[in-house]
């Protein structure tokens, strides 16, 4: 064990999300280079094999389910058991990813006078995030607020992000940093494509995301409508899949586009599509367009905060108009109308989506895996 150093990586459950499975590299990661490193998490929930031999700790064992008010008051109590955790593990680095346990992890110094490095991951665009009219929003953004820039070092993983903390919610230049997301190429290059599962008399068109708001599935369906030698295929689960599915009807093209459900290896249908298509409303880093990078999609997304615009190195924002990179078109967020625009221009132009599939697969390479996870340790370990 590397001496005198115990980080601790608290998160919320091991469940499949983005934070998720950056931890599910980094942990092993760590261990392998011999640091003695601890899981905590306040939830049971955990569906990735590579931390078996990760030491966890339950901080508690709650369900998903409990109410938000009932959440907002635990967290006070969460973060004298977490500062007496860190007190008789004589923990040295608390690394926290997702809201809560970040709130936890700052305010457990409220508890204690033991000394460690308390460092934090924002994933996603707050003022977007925490930007509605309801009372969760305004309690989060105030919590933000108060509780972010007393932290020790914020890793955002998008520089949109880390702006966005900086301008809105009191957070130090000097107490950031941006990691974008790790891909792992080795992985999903060794996943056989579902070769005979389109129809190639049709340009076949994928996205992949949960069946929320957010992600904003009646803009795409809204604007594929009018292209007859397209398909869509959906991939994901949610609450909202009876009024997407009523949207599908009401536009009558239950013939072209399609709810798959969840998928756990969509790798397998994005090697053979032939567009990726995306519209979500905010976003904190969306693994799912560098996965269809990965896998060679051409991308069309709407340029939501944050994300998109740094994975696709867009050089010019525009509010009217669509945005051409050489990896994919993107357009203003919330408009059909120029997502479609964004739609016809790829298929329009042959040789632009072809030069789009070679391109992908190189701008992929600058998310490699291991050097991300590199800089996650540095950084942590600083």
């Amino acid at each position: 064990m590397q001496k005198n150093i115990k980080i601790s990586i608290f998160i919320y459950s091991m469940s499949g999300g983005g934070a998720e499975r950056v931890m599910s590299y980094l942990l092993p990661y760590l261990q392998a280079k011999n640091y003695d490193v601890i899981l905590v998490l306040m939830n049971t929930k955990i569906v990735y094999p590579s931390i078996e031999n990760i030491p966890i700790h339950y901080l508690e064992k709650s369900e998903a389910n409990e109410s938000g008010i009932f959440k907002l008051l635990k967290i006070p109590y969460l973060a004298w058991k977490y500062a007496r955790f860190l007190k008789k593990e004589n923990i040295t680095h608390s690394f926290s990813l997702l809201t809560r346990p970040c709130y936890i992890n700052i305010m457990a110094r409220w508890f204690t006078n033991h000394p460690y490095k308390l460092m934090i991951s924002e994933r996603n665009y707050p003022s977007l995030q925490y930007g509605y009219d309801d009372s969760q929003s305004k309690i989060n953004s105030y919590l933000v607020k108060k509780l972010y820039p007393k932290a020790d070092l914020i890793i955002s993983n998008a520089k949109a992000s880390t702006q966005d903390l900086i301008d809105n919610f009191n957070v130090s230049p000097e107490k950031t940093g941006v990691i974008y997301n790790p891909i792992d190429l080795n992985k999903i290059n060794a996943i056989a494509p579902k070769e005979t599962f389109f129809d190639d008399k049709y340009i076949n068109l994928v996205s992949v995301g949960r069946l929320q708001t957010v992600k904003n599935h009646q803009l795409m369906i809204e604007a594929i409508a009018p292209f007859d030698n397209t398909r869509l295929y959906i991939f994901g689960e949610g609450e909202l899949r009876e009024d997407l599915q009523a949207q599908i009807d009401n536009l009558g093209i239950t013939d072209r586009v399609f709810l798959m459900g969840f998928e756990s290896n969509p790798f397998q249908y994005l090697k053979t599509a032939d567009i990726f298509l995306f519209s979500s409303n905010h976003e904190g880093f969306p693994n799912v367009v560098m996965e269809a990078m990965a896998c060679g999609l051409p991308i069309i997304t709407t340029n939501c905060k944050s994300g998109p615009d740094e994975i696709m190195k867009l050089k010019e924002t525009k509010l009217d108009d669509i945005m051409i990179t050489d990896y994919g078109v993107l357009s203003p967020v919330s408009n059909a109308t120029l997502l479609q625009k964004g739609i016809a221009y790829c298929l329009e132009n042959q040789e632009y989506l072809d030069n789009c599939r070679i391109n992908v697969k190189q701008r992929i390479k600058d998310f490699e895996r291991e050097p991300i996870l590199e800089l996650y340790t540095n950084h942590i370990l600083a």
